[in-house]
């Protein structure tokens, strides 16, 4: 498998797991729930979830550990998003291409369109956490039957 990958791509696999969450992911959910910025799916996932790291998935994908997201929240501050950009959105992961994932208050999942986050232009990618992880899924699996990742 690792000489078919390497074959196919012309690098070696890297890193690709779900990583369960420890305590000190879980104490960082629970400190990120206080902040009251944090959709409750959100707080569940890293519950059980630590991080996600897909590096040989297209440019990759990666969802950060809740205590990464706690730290980018208090030395950064939120992201502006919504309708009017005047939510408070958090930064919870990456396409590996220099995109961010931004999860809003009301649970839906933005993509940036560029690297930056100062006034960041956004698109929605869905609805709540739960179409977002599918869409990861759909990504992985069409990855590994044809070697595109999609559209995330």
């Amino acid at each position: 498998m690792t000489d078919e990958f390497e074959r196919r791509h012309g690098f070696p696999p890297g890193s690709n797991e779900v990583r369960p969450a420890d305590r000190d992911d879980q104490a960082a959910a629970r400190a990120l729930a206080q902040a009251a910025l944090i959709p409750a799916d959100l707080v569940a996932f890293y519950d059980s979830v630590g991080d996600v790291t897909w590096a040989d998935v297209g440019n990759g994908y990666f969802l950060d550990p809740a205590s990464d997201v706690l730290l980018r929240l208090q030395e950064y501050g939120a992201v502006d998003v919504g309708a009017n950009q005047k939510s408070p959105g958090l930064v919870i992961g990456s396409n590996g291409g220099g995109l961010s994932y931004v999860v809003s208050p009301d649970g839906s999942v933005h993509r940036t369109r560029t690297a930056s986050l100062d006034e960041p232009e956004l698109d929605k990618v869905a609805d709540d956490l739960r179409q977002f992880l599918e869409l990861l899924e759909q990504s992985l699996t069409r990855f590994v039957a044809d070697g595109e990742p999609g559209s995330l």
